[in-house]
């Protein structure tokens, strides 16, 4: 019980230090930061593209991120289970007998 303790407040502590070290800080994307240093280093620089879709406003872009995440978290564990359910049935360790 005291070890369980210990780690909840050591992930407790990994959680709130970096919140704690960027407070004031404004968390810019790295596609921001990409635009600022092209204007900085080619001012005259032109964007062969436009953007197909450009979302309505930052809660769309968020959950279209968080969507994409979900839906890669998915596809990797669905391989991983398939690839271990192969593992298993060829070992002769099939869990449905």
């Amino acid at each position: 019980m005291k070890k369980n303790l210990w780690l909840f407040a050591f992930v407790l502590v990994l959680i709130l230090l970096p919140l704690w070290w960027a407070r004031g800080s404004e968390f810019g994307g790295t596609d921001d930061q990409a635009e600022r240093a092209i204007q900085t280093l080619a001012p005259h620089y032109r964007p062969w593209f436009e953007s197909i879709f450009t979302p309505p406003g930052g809660e769309v872009e968020t959950l279209l991120f968080s969507l994409q995440a979900a839906l890669g978290a998915g596809v990797i564990g669905y391989v991983i289970g398939l690839y271990k359910g192969r593992s298993e049935r060829k070992n002769g360790h099939d869990s449905r007998v």
